[in-house]
């Protein structure tokens, strides 16, 4: 039997959470250019989380990515190239971009690590080893 781990929980959660609001996101970008957000996969591995965002044609330079306290933003921009070229359809998303999301509080902040290679961005966030004193602890009832 699996032990219940708590952030599953709260990781599902906000997937919901997010999965309704970019919903709304979508039907709002088929009007306005001017902002998209970039699909995302999150991932626990035994020793780190790994975040992989799809963002082809977009330059490192064009992304931001920042942690405060235990919230992961990624922001950016893709440009749309017009230079010489005679578009008959657009239908990729360009403009401004932001996500952001909650992270557990084991995450090893000064080692994360992020690449950008095939305009698949990944980021790397170890966990912290746990201390005895992290772990949950039973309360008894009296």
């Amino acid at each position: 039997m699996d032990s219940w781990d708590p952030l599953k929980d709260v990781f599902a959660l906000k997937e919901r959470i997010n999965k309704l609001f970019e919903d709304t996101h979508i039907i709002h970008n088929r009007t306005n250019s001017s902002s998209w957000a970039p699909a995302i996969d999150i991932y626990e591995m035994e020793s780190e989380y790994i975040v992989k965002a799809d963002l082809p044609e977009v330059s490192d330079a064009d992304i931001n990515i920042t942690v405060e306290g235990n919230v992961l933003r990624i922001s950016g921009r893709r440009r749309l190239v017009r230079e010489g070229r005679s578009y008959y359809q657009v239908e990729r998303s360009f403009g401004n971009f932001y996500r952001s999301f909650m992270l557990p509080s084991i995450i090893e902040e000064n080692n994360i690590k992020a690449s950008l290679r095939d305009g698949v961005l990944k980021i790397l966030l170890p966990k912290k080893a746990i201390e005895a004193e992290d772990l949950p602890k039973h309360i008894e009832i009296k």
